[in-house]
């Protein structure tokens, strides 16, 4: 699986259809003099085993024949290009791609079409996409989008109140993201209860860096809250989440920022980090922990939009029958958990302090009322994984 990013690259070889990881490859800073490849292979006790300094590295295009050298090096092979399969993560498919596709000319020119609606996130996609095309073309490759679970949101849901202009000509609507992580807490909560998708109605929280909610009716995603981009909904690292639009107008009148400081202000210098100084929940806690009461107000503000989005989409599902926690933060702060779910006993939701605090891992029920609460591991390269071989096959998304 290629991860492609800006400034970086992620290579994950897995066994299928079991998903074991036999290696993982990062690289990092790339374009930059101290780029650096970092090789872990799972199946060690030593973590630091493979790590390899090689100083800069230009392009994707080299990024990704440095991991195929230093696999084929370091004897822990195959090296990428004798992969049966290479899926990559793809940001934006837009209103083109419902699942995952076969990658073609025809598709690599929709995903630079696509640019337009992702200029952050795509341009680097498409990189390592014309990358592995070059270096790798006998090697079947499959795209696999953030935002093709949200498409089928109905137009009640993913229309903007804009100009119909705007969605015709520009494409302005809501697109939602983090689709493979929703789907991956989606098919693994279908496993862990032993009940079809189809037989259930979910509330699905990411909570990252990057954090985004999806309301999940009999296994089709009916809202979610994340826009155009990845900027709209809940609070976020760095990103601040919903706002009044007008801020915007009222800060160029008022201050001497333009346009691409502004943008540049709502996506890395807002969210936790804006409130607070830092969009590090470890440090934020422990930062509340000593006393600080912007560190306090920052996790009340998350927590309480987060809790905003739940009843909304209680309302929207009309019954909830799961609400599952996932990513960095969902998995590993029970102390945010609690405090989502304080106060929601009469949506039917409420968290034992127990099996909240002591949840050790894997699909676990951290419940104390009528609606089933999760914690579900991330795993969305299983996810992109396991939708490459279904197109590959044949099998519908």
């Amino acid at each position: 699986m290629i991860n492609s990013g800006s400034s970086s690259l992620k290579y994950r070889l897995l066994d299928m259809p079991g998903a074991a990881v036999r290696l993982d490859a990062v690289v990092e800073r790339i374009g930059r003099d101290d780029s650096h490849l970092r090789l872990r292979r799972p199946d060690t006790s030593d973590e630091t085993q493979g790590c390899e300094w090689v100083g800069p590295i230009a392009d994707h295009r080299a990024a990704l024949a440095q991991v195929d050298a230093s696999l084929r090096a370091s004897g822990w092979g195959p090296e990428v290009g004798a992969a049966d399969i290479v899926a990559h993560r793809v940001v934006h498919g837009g209103e083109s791609f419902q699942g995952p596709a076969l990658i073609d000319d025809q598709v690599v020119a929709a995903i630079r079409d696509h640019c337009r609606l992702a200029p952050l996130h795509n341009p680097a996609n498409l990189a390592g996409i014309e990358r592995c095309r070059e270096l790798f073309p006998q090697v079947p490759q499959v795209a696999v989008f953030d935002t093709a679970f949200h498409q089928s949101l109905p137009a009640s849901a993913y229309r903007y109140a804009l100009p119909t202009d705007w969605y015709h000509r520009h494409g302005v609507r809501r697109y939602g993201f983090h689709g493979t992580s929703h789907a991956s807490v989606l098919r693994q909560t279908a496993a862990f209860t032993r009940r079809p998708p189809e037989a259930f109605n979910l509330i699905s929280l990411h909570l990252g860096n990057g954090a985004s909610a999806a309301a999940i009716r009999a296994g089709r995603c009916v809202d979610t809250s994340m826009g155009l981009t990845p900027l709209e909904g809940l609070v976020m690292g760095t990103r601040s989440g919903d706002i009044d639009p007008a801020i915007l107008f009222h800060m160029t009148r008022d201050s001497d920022l333009d346009l691409s400081q502004l943008e540049t202000a709502l996506n890395r210098d807002s969210g936790l980090k804006g409130l607070c100084g830092s969009n590090d929940l470890r440090e934020i806690q422990r930062a509340v922990e000593a006393g600080d009461a912007a560190a306090r107000l920052a996790i009340d503000i998350y927590c309480y939009r987060i809790k905003k989005y739940i009843g909304a989409y209680a309302a929207v599902l009309g019954e909830v029958d799961v609400l599952a926690f996932t990513a960095g933060v969902g998995e590993n702060s029970a102390s945010i958990r609690a405090q989502v779910c304080d106060g929601l006993e009469s949506l039917g939701i409420a968290v034992d302090e127990q099996r909240n605090q002591y949840y050790q891992g894997g699909v676990g029920e951290i419940q104390a009322g009528a609606v089933k609460v999760l914690v579900v591991p991330a795993d969305e390269a299983h996810e992109i994984a396991r939708q490459a071989l279904d197109c590959l096959h044949g099998v519908s998304a």
